[in-house]
């Protein structure tokens, strides 16, 4: 059980680094893409290699397991994406960052109402208050805050949405089904609600953009690393600790695209950003202190 829980500890932060470090790739895209462009190119690609990694078929499920499937597709793959995607383009990056790392208060809470998880206790609640400072003083790092109730609406509503996920996928988890089997159906789902969007947003297939090297290196890290390999393990981290302890981590992605940044793009840390970072790293190790939370998964 202690084996398990730390692989799944592992397999969180694992996805969290690869996460935190994909606004690189999507920012160099952006050069030629559409974003929804990206977003389908990158996970028919996650599909089509857990397809050739695991090429087996998820055999014997009912109609209210597909119906789960479904909305986890929707969720997670479509809605989410697209949600943050649009929000972006109305209000700043900064005001998304901070928005949507309040999925982890969100998913605490969907698990108490709908998998009759325990009450978050008052370390998670401290912790949250913490981190969440830490990511304004990441996420603003000096520039002024600018309200845009468009914009930060559909980020709130996003990071709604991903909290369902998650619950989703805890929920998928007691099927007892092969992991990459169901990260697949989901990602079948995904892909389908994603087509109408591709109509919407002028879609365009154009594969021969990826012949330069630089976009066909950054759409393989995204469709390979942060969506094929990333979304299994994200799933089993939930699958091991619960869909409350592993959305904590999100906590950690600002944490990771500052790195990044100073390790890629040369961008100083300044004061605020070191000292959000401390905060953010506080408030998730507060979050997920075992003398206040109960460490097995439900």
């Amino acid at each position: 059980m202690k084996g398990n829980g730390t692989a799944g500890h592992l397999s969180a932060l694992l996805t969290i680094i690869i996460w935190g470090t994909t606004f690189i790739s999507t920012k160099i895209l952006l050069a030629d893409f559409h974003p929804v462009e990206i977003l389908f190119f990158r996970f028919v690609m996650g599909l089509l290699a857990l397809l050739l990694v695991y090429p087996r078929r998820l055999k014997g499920t009912s109609r209210q397991q597909e119906w789960t499937f479904a909305a986890a597709g929707l969720c997670g793959i479509c809605l989410y994406y697209l949600l943050e995607n649009i929000a972006l383009t109305y209000t700043m990056a900064s005001n998304v960052g901070v928005i949507i790392s309040i999925a982890p208060f969100f998913t605490a809470l969907l698990s108490h109402l709908f998998l009759k998880e325990e009450k978050p206790p008052a370390s998670f609640l401290i912790g949250f208050a913490v981190a969440m400072a830490g990511i304004a003083l990441i996420s603003f790092n000096g520039s002024k805050l600018e309200l845009n109730p468009a914009g930060d609406l559909l980020a709130l509503l996003a990071a709604l949405i991903w909290a369902c996920y998650s619950v989703l996928t805890k929920k998928i988890s007691g099927y007892g089904c092969h992991t990459i089997l169901t990260t697949r159906r989901v990602f079948c789902y995904g892909i389908l609600f994603m087509l109408p969007a591709l109509f919407l947003f002028d879609f365009k297939l154009d594969l021969v953009r990826f012949s330069n090297s630089l976009y066909l290196f950054n759409i393989l890290f995204l469709g390979l690393g942060a969506s094929a390999l990333c979304f299994v393990t994200w799933n089993f981290a939930v699958k091991v600790l619960g869909a409350v302890k592993t959305s904590v981590y999100i906590y950690m992605v600002p944490v990771i695209t500052v790195a990044a940044s100073a390790a890629v793009l040369h961008e100083k840390i300044t004061v605020l950003a070191a000292v959000g970072t401390v905060l953010t790293l506080a408030g998730l190790f507060l979050s997920e202190s075992k003398r206040f939370w109960r460490s097995k998964a439900k």
